[in-house]
């Protein structure tokens, strides 16, 4: 089971995420067993109207059941009211914060051995 385990975040800064076993990626996509960058191009992501459901659609394929979505150091990205609404069908725990805390909780609830996913956006 150690291999689903979801990767811990070990620092950022402004333009930069570094990953446990994954490395520095800008923005970073976690899950239960891996994880990498998250390429806002291949869904189209924009900081508005922001996160969407299919931004999340892997982080529940990957088995899921709590996400931390980041908004950003400076609150900047959005998270679609249909992102949320997505999660919550999947009866997914969800967490929306700035960058940092939601670093500080989803690498508590991965700790914690949650299966836990995450969406870290690394700038504004």
């Amino acid at each position: 089971m150690a291999e689903r385990r979801s990767p811990k975040v070990l620092s950022l800064a402004w333009g930069e995420i570094e990953v446990e076993d994954i490395g520095p990626v800008k923005d970073a996509m976690l899950f239960p067993g891996g994880g990498g960058e998250w390429d806002w191009r291949v869904t189209g992501t924009r900081h508005s109207p922001g996160i969407q459901p299919a931004d999340v659609a892997p982080l529940l394929a990957a088995g899921a059941t709590t996400v931390v979505l980041s908004r950003g150091q400076q609150l900047v990205l959005e998270v679609m009211p249909e992102t949320e609404a997505l999660l919550a069908e999947h009866g997914v725990d969800v967490h929306i914060a700035e960058t940092r805390e939601a670093i500080r909780v989803y690498n508590l609830l991965a700790d914690a051995g949650v299966s836990v996913g995450a969406l870290l956006h690394s700038t504004c």
